[in-house]
């Protein structure tokens, strides 16, 4: 990764430019507050994502670097929305928006970055209409996907479909639309932009996964928490899945989670159920299935840099966290 950041940094400089210029205010609270909040930017992985493939099948131009901004741009804001529906106390290491101003700021700014998305996507030379309708199909599979998992977190319901679907449309909808939006900017053919959206579908599914798969993993010593965030939140994802299978008290592992939230030493036991059932090791052999199918989607492209650096940071959301 170090690699291809160092091939990217020029590119990636100019998505930094275009999103500081989107998020300029006269407001001095927004200004700040987004400055404050680019400080420490995360990996830039979906706008690393989105150049790759421009690279891949095309040269990378400005329109490129606007939708890659776009990508950003929209996954910050629904980070904002998410420390809310969250109420999370940190993101990345810091203290989140919602937390040290207040819910409501964290909603409207995080509104802000969502229509500087819009606002980056429109100023670009071509092909606004098809990518505007890109990301807006992503934002409906963002709503649906973060209602869904409220509803299945109460419920306590959550199939293997159910959360596939949570999984795309709150993770890898936005791995596809990166990957859409850039490959469409360079003018690939048609076949090419499908191939790539796809590559990028599951590369975000295995994203989720092996984020899913480290809050069980990481365990008491990396949390100092006796249970992960997401049990803790009583959704069932993947390691627990995986538990589930086959298992003779399904009913009465599902009835602990939902109880979780008045009784937090039920996390305890259904943590141990999960680690007694291999349900962490189960789980990373899911986050190899979905890379191995994302690399073959790469068959189509010729042998060269821009297919290796692909194949490269599919193997990096693999290797994430080991």
């Amino acid at each position: 990764m170090k690699e291809i950041k160092a091939y990217l940094k020029p590119q990636l400089d100019k998505v930094e430019r275009v999103i500081e210029d989107a998020l300029r205010s006269d407001v001095s609270l927004l200004d700040a507050t987004n400055r404050s909040l680019r400080e420490n930017p995360g990996k830039m992985m979906r706008p690393s994502l989105a150049l790759l493939c421009a690279a891949a099948v095309g040269t990378p131009n400005e329109d490129t670097i606007k939708f890659a901004a776009a990508a950003e741009l929209l996954h910050n804001a629904t980070l904002l929305h998410d420390d809310v529906v969250d109420c999370a106390s940190e993101r990345r290491g810091r203290p989140t928006v919602a937390s040290f101003l207040n819910p409501h700021a964290s909603v409207l700014i995080g509104d802000f970055w969502l229509v500087k998305a819009v606002n980056t996507i429109l100023g670009a030379s071509r092909n606004t209409g098809r990518v505007t309708r890109i990301f807006a199909a992503t934002l409906g599979h963002l709503a649906e996907g973060e209602l869904l998992q409220m509803e299945k977190a109460v419920k306590g319901d959550t199939t293997q479909q159910d959360y596939e679907r949570i999984i795309y449309c709150k993770t890898a909808s936005l791995f596809e639309a990166s990957a859409l939006s850039a490959a469409v900017s360079v003018g690939a053919p048609e076949e090419s932009i499908k191939a790539l959206g796809e590559f990028a579908r599951l590369l975000g599914m295995a994203f989720q996964v092996k984020d899913d798969w480290m809050d069980y993993a990481a365990g008491e010593d990396a949390l100092g928490k006796p249970v992960g965030i997401d049990l803790k939140e009583q959704k069932i994802t993947q390691p627990l899945l995986c538990a589930l299978e086959g298992a003779d008290n399904e009913a009465d592992i599902r009835g602990k989670v939902t109880r979780i939230a008045d009784n937090p030493a039920l996390g305890r036991e259904v943590l141990e159920f999960v680690k007694s059932r291999g349900g962490i090791e189960k789980s990373a052999l899911k986050v190899d299935e979905f890379i191995r199918k994302a690399i073959v989607e790469l068959d189509f492209l010729p042998d060269g840099p821009g297919k290796d650096r692909l194949v490269t940071i599919a193997r990096y959301v693999g290797e994430r966290g080991k």
